[in-house]
């Protein structure tokens, strides 16, 4: 979280023009991989988990906010990878394509989450409330908080470049945007952040 925390102390300006987008190249090294999936060779999967595995969990775990419901997503990601790789035409980078699908599913997962916290009874949702014992733990909560309360898309972007490393280049990629939206996305979404945080430090 610290790297989250200070993102949101120094919301930098950004570069706005947007650049043209190279066509993407046709890959035969993902087209071979995306075959490979399709036939559910798992000497492949698990190569791809060896290399993407960790960072895909840390997407998810930023998106979900937990590291059970992270390895779930992780999980079925792989499932989803199988069953459509079939259709992969190399678009996108594999990699590209795999990031999103995985991100696709958080999404999926969120709103399941959310319509289970709008059935649950009152009473089971007050008995999960525990109080915080640190200030650093309130601190932490509260800015996850923040996290979760934004719409789908701003998380992702502010995740993926702040939290994950992503550049823009491959945040337009999995998100299906462009660049000049990704890095509006992300000032503005620091500079939401940044009032909220201090907004909440008042309170």
């Amino acid at each position: 979280m610290d790297a989250v925390a200070s993102a949101v102390d120094l919301p930098n300006p950004v570069n706005l023009t947007i650049a043209p987008q190279p066509t993407p190249r046709l890959s035969e090294d993902d087209l071979r991989l995306a075959r490979a999936c399709a036939d559910g060779d798992s000497e492949v999967f698990a190569a791809i988990y060896r290399k993407h595995g960790e960072r895909m969990k840390s997407i998810a775990y930023n998106q979900l906010g937990n590291r059970s419901d992270a390895e779930d997503a992780v999980q079925e990601t792989f499932l989803k990878v199988h069953r459509a790789a079939a259709s992969y035409n190399g678009e996108a980078a594999f990699t590209t394509w795999l990031y999103r699908i995985l991100v696709n599913t958080c999404y999926d997962m969120l709103r399941k989450r959310s319509r289970r916290i709008r059935e649950t009874p009152i009473d089971e949702l007050v008995a999960d409330v525990r109080p915080a014992h640190a200030v650093d733990d309130v601190k932490r909560m509260a800015l996850r908080k923040l996290l979760n309360d934004l719409p789908e898309q701003r998380r992702s972007v502010f995740s993926l470049f702040e939290i994950e490393g992503l550049s823009h280049a491959e945040i337009a990629g999995i998100l299906d945007i462009t660049e000049g939206n990704s890095k509006w996305i992300l000032f503005s979404t620091k500079k939401q952040l940044q009032e909220q945080w201090k907004k909440a430090a008042k309170s």
